[in-house]
């Protein structure tokens, strides 16, 4: 099938699956015309890959899981560690994202938003001393 096809049936872009294929996650087949020729199994890697970025993990990541899917003789606790360490990650974002929220927060509340000029939002923006300050 063409890359028109495998997009529709792997529910990703042509473009992301062209992306896939330069770094070598996907390597399609090529057609005497020279035209890529996907076959079932590249539509699975292709579905595989699309849920592993849903879920955030990087083409690093997706490249090790990749790896580990197509070893028979893989441990799960290999596939385990790899989650655990990605769950980690969006554990520290969620973290950061709420101090960034509370902050924005705070800030917004202090801010008269009227016709004056002062404004807590821009001071803030603009304290250097906000940079070596934690959040």
């Amino acid at each position: 099938m063409n890359i028109g096809e495998a997009a529709a049936r792997s529910g990703l872009p042509a473009k992301t699956i062209r992306y896939y294929e330069d770094i070598g996650l996907v390597v399609p087949s090529r057609g005497a015309n020279g035209y890529r020729a996907f076959v079932e199994h590249d539509i699975h890697k292709l579905a595989f890959l699309g849920r592993a970025r849903a879920l955030g993990f990087s083409v690093e990541d997706c490249r090790h899981l990749l790896a580990l899917y197509e070893d028979q003789g893989r441990e799960s606790a290999q596939v385990k560690q790899l989650a655990q360490a990605h769950l980690a990650e969006i554990d520290d974002k969620i973290v950061q994202l709420q101090s960034m929220r509370d902050t924005l927060a705070h800030l917004i509340e202090a801010c008269h938003g009227d016709a004056r000029p002062d404004c807590p939002i821009l001071n803030d923006l603009a304290d250097p001393a906000r940079d070596e300050r934690p959040s």
